[in-house]
């Protein structure tokens, strides 16, 4: 008989915590330090509002189309509003209840709820790196509003829910490789190519404004992801346990690789390098923090800051397109990379359940298959669809400031006030 496990619950919540600490402040303070002095309160006002708005969405309709049973693409209206949740409300949640794939939890449904709100939220903000300083701020409501229904809800469905398909098929993503990091990382490239290149890019100096800034951002995402990649065990448990262990070395491995990287090959370690390189292990280490063991959470991680290092200065050079604060170069490859590598080191006995004593995911060319297969079904919805959004937005109420508006600054222009 389930029952709801007060240290479980007591886990996911602080999890949860830890999962919007990473918006507001992190992630707000970390893009604050990158951008110009002229955007600094612009850019934290956009995760500062999407905190906002995401809570809403997700209440009315996003929780609803991303985690009922629907059907293999996406859920049903059964929960708009959170029409229900007083029913059970002090009672274990079971997910995916009523149907052959049915995953009985020891927390009630608020919780599970609130975890996954917390990542609807923060998802939405890291896109905003790709278009910074540019972006007017109606098209970011109208966007990111229509983006979290038609993106990112079927896609959580897809791969988080029991019966979604490419859960059906196997996915192995612990907390959100292709979900988060993959679909941030791709909607935030065509949000780059679609808004076009920053005044003055490539010639101007754009300078981070204070690093200081970034580096404590860089620090709370640093910590707050051991609640984003260890809540998803929804409960105090090994799995947990191992997903923070996993997540610290990946991280780590990352800073190094990138820091190293960019000695040999600038001269010098760089302080935008050094937090830019744990980001990326922490983004590469997300799909397979429930799955992996300390060995390969370490080659992950310095696989990525490598890998991130040369797409975020070298290949974004090379192809002329502005991420200003590298979404994609981070992110997008970042996930990537840990999904892929996730189908090849998952270590079955993590996701052993009663049914399946060796594991759900195992490691090798069968799964590793199934993870490519989400990898380009991620890129490909999300490619899609955030370009039809984009388009859509435009002709409503235009993307980008002027050029006027964008030489003052976006402070002035949009919220008439600035940091002296």
């Amino acid at each position: 008989m389930q029952n709801v496990v007060p240290g479980d619950v007591a886990w996911v919540l602080v999890s949860t915590v830890l999962v919007l600490l990473m918006t507001v402040p992190g992630l707000a303070l970390f893009y604050a330090g990158m951008v110009r002095k002229k955007n600094v309160l612009a850019i934290m006002m956009q995760s500062f509002i999407l905190c906002a708005v995401m809570t809403v969405i997700w209440m009315v309709a996003g929780y609803s189309l991303a985690f009922t049973n629907g059907n293999a693409w996406i859920g049903d209206f059964s929960r708009l509003f959170l029409n229900g949740l007083a029913d059970h409300w002090d009672k274990p949640f079971t997910l995916g209840a009523g149907t052959a794939h049915a995953q009985p939890t020891t927390i009630p449904e608020s919780v599970f709820l609130m975890f996954q709100m917390a990542f609807a939220i923060i998802t939405p903000a890291v896109v905003t790196g790709s278009c910074a300083d540019r972006m007017k701020f109606s098209a970011l409501l109208m966007f990111f509003t229509l983006w979290s229904l038609v993106v990112y809800a079927p896609l959580a469905h897809w791969v988080w829910s029991p019966n979604g398909w490419l859960n059906v098929m196997g996915v192995a993503d612990f907390a959100g490789g292709t979900v988060v990091e993959i679909n941030c990382g791709v909607s935030g490239l065509v949000c780059a190519l679609m808004l076009g290149r920053r005044l003055g890019y490539g010639h101007e100096n754009m300078a981070p404004w204070n690093l200081s800034y970034a580096v404590i951002g860089a620090s709370l995402l640093w910590v707050g992801w051991m609640g984003f990649n260890s809540g998803g065990a929804l409960g105090a448990n090994g799995r947990a346990g191992m997903a923070v262990l996993v997540t610290q070395i990946a991280a780590a491995g990352a800073t190094l690789s990138w820091t190293f990287a960019e000695w040999f090959l600038r001269g010098k370690p760089s302080v935008l390098g050094a937090i830019s390189g744990a980001v990326a292990g922490l983004v590469a280490i997300t799909p397979a923090a429930g799955f992996v063991l300390p060995g390969p959470a370490l080659a992950i991680g310095l696989v990525a800051g490598a890998v991130c290092f040369w797409t975020a200065t070298s290949m974004k050079r090379a192809l002329g397109y502005d991420d200003s604060l590298d979404a994609f170069g981070v992110h997008g490859i970042g996930g990537i990379i840990g999904t892929l590598a996730t189908g090849w080191f998952a270590f079955g006995p993590l996701s052993a359940t009663s049914d399946a004593p060796a594991g759900v995911a195992v490691g090798g060319l069968h799964l590793l298959a199934v993870q490519a297969v989400a990898v380009l079904a991620t890129i490909a919805w999300c490619a899609f669809a955030s370009w039809v959004l984009l388009k859509i937005t435009d002709a409503t109420v235009g993307l980008r400031v002027t050029r006027d508006q964008e030489r003052e600054g976006l402070d002035i222009v949009l919220h008439g006030e600035q940091v002296f």
